[in-house]
């Protein structure tokens, strides 16, 4: 038995650290969303934790935890908190076997639906709206972010409650979007200039495409980052536009401003980076 429990213990942490070099190899920050918390007595609760995961999934910029892998390997760390495990030099902290680096905190406020009935009194539909808060938590640090307050339309008559509350949540769909870009700015380095005029960089390649959600026409605002008591203090020195995506992980960008500042400080390896514009 003892063996076993040693094999499968083996084996789960073989896993983490798999997922976890994976994470890293990607250079994208791994998200994972735990099921939001409320006191809502509603079925459709675990909607609104699909939707706001289903939002982070499709800006491609992050590696998301899924909830059932987040929640078999809950319950493994629990199963090694038994009288089994006392004595193991292995339990790691849970968030940090996860493989998380952010963990999405979510509280639902409100989940109100509607039934629409015909003159008659017999059912004609559902409408829904609801309202809930989301927190960011660094698990490295511990720091949470403040509340974000999101409330959903109400919306269009549908044939289920399920439909109702589901087309309700697609209204905040680019809030949680804004919101998500502002709180998880896209950083990337340049790799090097294709072209160069009068020592002065005119176009870069950089080290995020498609898989980091970059798209053509693209704004990247290019930093130089010094360290000032400790700190990392950053200064403008320059702009770029993405002209197009080389493959999936890289894009090509055409110098608008700084071209003498960036090739300067690129060709002395100074600390260097950019940092996408927020439309």
């Amino acid at each position: 038995m003892k063996k076993i429990i040693r094999y499968c213990t083996m084996l789960f942490f073989c896993w983490a650290c798999c997922f976890s070099l994976q994470a890293q190899q990607d250079e994208k920050l791994t998200i994972a969303v735990i099921p939001f918390e409320t006191e809502v007595n509603s079925p459709f609760v675990a909607s609104v934790t699909e939707r706001v995961e289903k939002v982070i999934t499709n800006t491609k910029r992050f590696t998301v935890v899924e909830r059932a892998s987040y929640d078999k390997i809950k319950e493994e760390l629990e199963f090694q908190k038994t009288e089994a495990f006392l004595d193991s030099k292995t339990t790691v902290k849970q968030d940090a076997a996860v493989g998380a680096q952010y963990v999405i905190l979510g509280h639902v406020i409100k989940m109100n639906i509607y039934t629409m009935k015909n003159s008659d009194g017999s059912v004609n539909g559902y409408k829904a709206s609801s309202a809930f808060t989301l927190k960011v938590s660094d698990v490295e640090t511990g720091v949470t972010t403040e509340a974000e307050f999101f409330q959903t339309e109400v919306s269009p008559i549908a044939a289920s409650k399920e439909q109702a509350v589901n087309q309700a949540l697609i209204s905040v769909e680019k809030s949680l979007n804004d919101y998500f870009t502002r709180t998880f700015p896209v950083y990337c380095k340049i790799l090097k200039m294709p072209e160069v005029k009068k020592d002065a960089a005119a176009s870069v390649v950089l080290n995020a495409g498609k898989n980091s959600g970059i798209n053509k026409g693209d704004v990247f605002i290019v930093e130089f980052v010094d360290i000032l008591d400790g700190k990392p203090f950053p200064t403008e020195i320059g702009s770029l536009t993405v002209e197009s995506l080389i493959g999936d992980d890289f894009s090509q960008c055409k110098v608008n401003k700084g071209g003498k500042a960036i090739f300067s400080r690129f060709n002395a390896e100074d600390n260097i980076r950019c940092k996408l514009l927020v439309k």
